[in-house]
């Protein structure tokens, strides 16, 4: 079968050629010799514009927790949008419910304020990080994503390892400014860590960490200094859970780490496949997104047209039903250790040398003696 699009595939390209910077979305642009169009898709599969069918391994970038077109969420988001799709500025029956599951479920939520996309959820929780405590400055370790905006490009690609703790903007028409408002460190380092807090930990608003970072996860120790750091020189703590959030764990992974933060940010698996995200948290951080407080000095703005989608909602109600049952997380981590094992004897047994660097039933497949502990590993590695 070839791998290039043909009759509907090829033509649905040569219009996004015309109108899509590298006819793709985003950051993502097929080559040539490997192009699809997505047509639709059930489990763990889809169909592209031609009729081919594929295993899909990343489904949605891990949104789909359950797969392409799960029964349960299918039918959820049908019966809302028959309902009402969209109710911009005014809270749904589900949004409502699905808030206070979220803070029954997620440990360090004592509130939540909803948001779009998981980038978003990071950008807020900066923000309300900077009101919160009156200081500019976020320390994020080298590698690490925290979404698209200005303030998370910074060293999350970049091409040598060691640049800290002054990071290097990933992205053009970035401001100067927010370059100077980001430090950066190397990940599960917690002596470097601590070396930048004590040249400048009076201007640290917060420390954002994953706690797997991409396929890398990090240590206890190195979690539980950062809790310490913070709270000796008035910090906040942010967890991106964005990947992490109920993947790891029910709750997120810091619901299985033993180390709370201050907030955390949930998108992608938060909506089952549809526009939310949220940060969640201390009630006395949170509330400072009360729109009942505009005008304060320490207001900080939340708002998006599709903040608390109510057909997102009651798709992510009708997931976390599904992922509260006994066994779905035992379930998922063994498929995830029986694919890495099986992938890895086949490469092997091509005298291909590789390694899973796998964290519950996150996984990717690495040509290396071994699993990074930080980027600088990872980019030594044959990617």
């Amino acid at each position: 079968m070839s791998a290039q699009p043909q009759g509907r595939g090829a033509a649905l390209f040569r219009l996004a050629e015309d109108c899509l910077p590298g006819a793709g979305l985003g950051g993502y642009s097929l080559p040539e010799e490997a192009r699809f169009i997505f047509a639709e898709g059930g489990g763990a599969r889809f169909r592209d514009a031609d009729g081919r069918e594929f295993a899909d391994y990343v489904c949605g970038a891990g949104a789909l927790m359950l797969g392409h077109s799960h029964p349960a969420v299918a039918a959820a988001a049908q019966k809302q949008f028959a309902r009402g799709a969209h109710m911009f500025g005014a809270l749904s029956d589900v949004g409502a419910e699905l808030a206070a599951r979220l803070v029954a479920d997620i440990p360090c939520a004592e509130k939540i304020a909803y948001a779009t996309t998981g980038s978003e959820a990071t950008a807020y929780a900066m923000r309300l990080a900077r009101a919160f405590t009156g200081r500019e400055k976020i320390l994020k370790f080298e590698g690490a994503y925290h979404g698209n905006h200005d303030y998370a490009l910074v060293s999350t690609f970049p091409t040598e390892s060691g640049q800290w703790p002054r990071g290097v903007s990933d992205t053009g028409g970035a401001p100067r400014a927010v370059g100077e408002a980001m430090l950066v460190a190397p990940f599960n380092d917690a002596d470097a860590a601590e070396t930048i807090f004590g040249r400048h930990g009076d201007d640290l608003a917060a420390v954002i960490v994953e706690p797997v970072q991409r396929i890398i996860p990090a240590d206890a120790e190195f979690l539980a200094q950062l809790r310490a750091l913070c709270d000796s020189r008035g910090a906040v703590l942010i967890f991106d859970e964005v990947v992490t959030g109920f993947r790891l764990a029910y709750g997120g992974a810091h619901a299985a780490l033993g180390v709370t933060p201050d907030l955390a940010s949930f998108g992608k698996i938060i909506g089952a496949g549809g526009p939310l995200a949220a940060v969640a948290g201390r009630a006395d951080i949170v509330d400072l997104a009360n729109p009942r407080r505009r005008g304060e000095g320490n207001y900080a703005y939340f708002n998006g047209t599709l903040h608390g989608n109510p057909v997102a909602a009651a798709m992510t109600l009708a997931m976390l039903d599904e992922l509260a049952r006994p066994g779905a997380y035992e379930k998922m981590e063994n498929y995830a250790a029986c694919f890495c094992a099986r992938t890895e004897k086949i490469l092997r047994a091509h005298g291909l040398p590789a390694v899973a660097a796998r964290t519950g039933s996150m996984w990717q497949m690495l040509f290396a003696e071994r699993a990074p502990r930080n980027y600088a590993e990872l980019i030594g590695g044959d990617l």
